[in-house]
């Protein structure tokens, strides 16, 4: 019969998602939105890590900045 691992004191495991947010004002409202995003899903959020920043451009215009965001939350068993 296998054994249930205990899970010892102070021990932590936190999952990790990666989240793209756009703002057609800024890269830090783009990342702010990718946050916001996840939050209204996600629980226990820990860090948010901007990994990526890119632009969309049409017509030689820039029209959105955008964030990729990666994000921890710690993963509940």
């Amino acid at each position: 019969m296998a054994k249930k691992a205990s899970k010892k004191s102070g021990e932590t495991v936190y999952k990790i998602v990666e989240i793209v947010g756009s703002s057609p004002t800024s890269w830090e409202d783009a990342a702010r939105a990718a946050v916001d995003a996840a939050a209204k899903t996600l629980r226990n959020l820990r860090v948010a890590e901007v990994t990526k920043l890119d632009m969309k451009i049409e017509d030689g215009q820039v029209i959105a900045y955008r964030a990729r965001v990666s994000m921890s939350f710690k993963y509940e068993d």
